[in-house]
């Protein structure tokens, strides 16, 4: 009688087990990609900060498309789309700004930079079968984004030392911040772009999540690396280097797929395909090595703005400028930012955001190589107490960034609205150039004013010795209306 009591208890239990598991079994039969834990020295913000840093070097220093280009819109159609899928499913919840852009090189290659920005080379379209192949390298790409593998790198390497100390904008060679020299130093080519064999299979697996929620057959990313491969790189070493095989992607692309609900067809090529083929393979494109050496011609493109704010426009630091047209205006609208509020000339634009960061300056003030005429305006945590040590911390760690930087006597005491700040006139090279090629002497004014919280908000107002006579009334006007809430 026992016996028959714990048969038939056991194979109740038994049925209830089954019909627990058919009530999970799609969620488990489904588990998608569950990417590990990394260590990371930066936040969010700080990876669209470095990002748009190394976005502004290629812009300099590639032959980027301009965004009306018919290969830049198609593939930023592509990549909005996937976009779109990527933050509807965010990774810890966040959510980035991807943007696409097209480089008028021949070899294959495409990267993304931490934040979201992502550069394909007109080689890669031409090489892909089909629009799922493209596809999956973009996905490919954004994955690492989202995955924030290039700062993790650069976590790594420690090169946050400095960020802590100062948060830096986009100061140039006359200013030069910490985070914006970081972030052309450590730019393409480098620990942002250099992944681990680990690092490209979560991003293999991320993407072939992405490439099934957009509609692709995730096998064509797995195709496109595989055919590269063949060709012995000869067609794609960048690529191939800075993205190492981790090993049977295939493989392992088909078995995430099958922890996917099943799919009865996927999308094909656009109508346009053909014809974006076809004008990508009768572009004017060049080769790494031309464009390394500077023989391209230019697009025209400018590139972004560094902030993430404003738009920026950039000029050549020649001996054509100059503050003739410059200078601040005699009308003066209102900045409110999150914890100060300024006045800034109507024909100058402020780059930043309310929470950021920020520059205020002219159209031409800020130049290829940094800013030569306008002002940043930032916060700094010192390791010290007390204003006059706290500004001598300010400016060993701006002279850090800025080698032949030099300080113009010792720290005078000033009252902003009432409040007690330190001033201090700095002198290096500028990023303008005299006629014989030759930088001219810049003049930096650098005021410090205290925060309620023991940091440190500093003005750093900028331009070339020459013109600082034309500039100095409007700076000075801006200091007298800056106010801390």
């Amino acid at each position: 009688m026992k016996t028959d009591v714990l048969r038939r208890s056991f194979g109740a239990q038994v049925i209830a087990l089954l019909l627990v598991m058919l009530i999970v079994a799609p969620q488990a039969m489904w588990a998608r990609f569950n990417p590990p834990h990394h260590y990371n020295m930066y936040s969010p913000e700080q990876d669209v900060q470095v990002g748009q840093q190394a976005a502004a070097e290629v812009y300099k220093k590639m032959p980027v498309l301009p965004e009306n280009d018919p290969l830049t819109k198609y593939l930023q159609r592509i990549g909005n789309d996937l976009a779109s899928h990527a933050n509807a499913a965010p990774i810890n919840g966040q959510k980035w700004p991807f943007n696409f852009h097209v480089i008028a090189q021949k070899d294959v290659n495409a990267f993304a930079l931490p934040g979201g920005a992502m550069f394909v080379n007109v080689g890669t379209i031409v090489s892909a079968d089909n629009e799922a192949q493209l596809a999956g390298v973009m996905a490919h790409e954004m994955s690492h984004v989202r995955l924030r593998h290039g700062t993790v790198n650069a976590s790594k390497g420690g090169m946050l030392q400095a960020l802590g100390q100062i948060a830096g904008g986009v100061l140039g060679n006359g200013a030069a911040g910490s985070l914006a020299r970081l972030g052309t130093q450590i730019g393409v080519g480098s620990v942002l772009l250099k992944m681990s064999r680990d690092y490209e299979k979560e991003a293999d697996l991320l993407g072939t999540d992405l490439m099934y929620d957009t509609g692709y057959n995730p096998q064509a990313m797995a195709d496109f690396f595989k055919k590269l491969e063949a060709t012995g790189g000869s067609r794609g070493p960048q690529f191939l280097s800075d993205h190492p095989n981790p090993g049977n992607r295939s493989a392992y692309v088909a078995a995430e797929v099958q922890t996917l609900p099943s799919r009865g067809s996927y999308r094909g090529n656009s109508s346009d395909w053909a014809s974006i083929k076809s004008k990508a393979g009768s572009a004017r494109t060049y080769t790494g090595k031309q464009i390394a050496d500077g023989q391209f011609t230019p697009t025209g493109v400018t590139g972004p703005g560094s902030n993430g704010g404003g738009s920026v426009q950039r000029t050549s630091a020649s001996s054509g400028s100059s503050a003739g047209g410059l200078a601040p205006s005699g009308n003066y609208q209102t900045f409110e930012h999150n914890a100060y509020r300024i006045k800034y000339p109507d024909n100058w634009t402020v780059n930043g955001k309310t929470d950021s960061n920020v520059t205020i300056a002219p159209n031409g003030g800020i130049v290829d190589n940094g800013v030569a005429y306008g002002v940043i305006i930032d916060g700094f945590k010192p390791q010290s107490s007390g204003m006059d040590s706290a500004t001598r911390e300010l400016i060993q760690n701006i002279q850090q960034g800025n080698p032949g930087m030099k300080q113009v006597g010792n720290p005078e005491e000033i009252t902003v609205n009432g409040v007690h700040a330190r001033s201090v006139d700095l002198v290096t090279s500028s990023p303008i150039k005299d006629s014989s090629g030759q930088p001219l002497k810049e003049k930096d004014w650098l005021v410090a004013m205290p925060l309620k919280n023991g940091d440190v908000l500093y003005s750093v107002f900028i331009s070339t010795d020459r013109d600082y006579s034309k500039m100095q009334p409007g700076f000075e006007t801006m200091l007298r209306s800056l106010k801390l809430k």
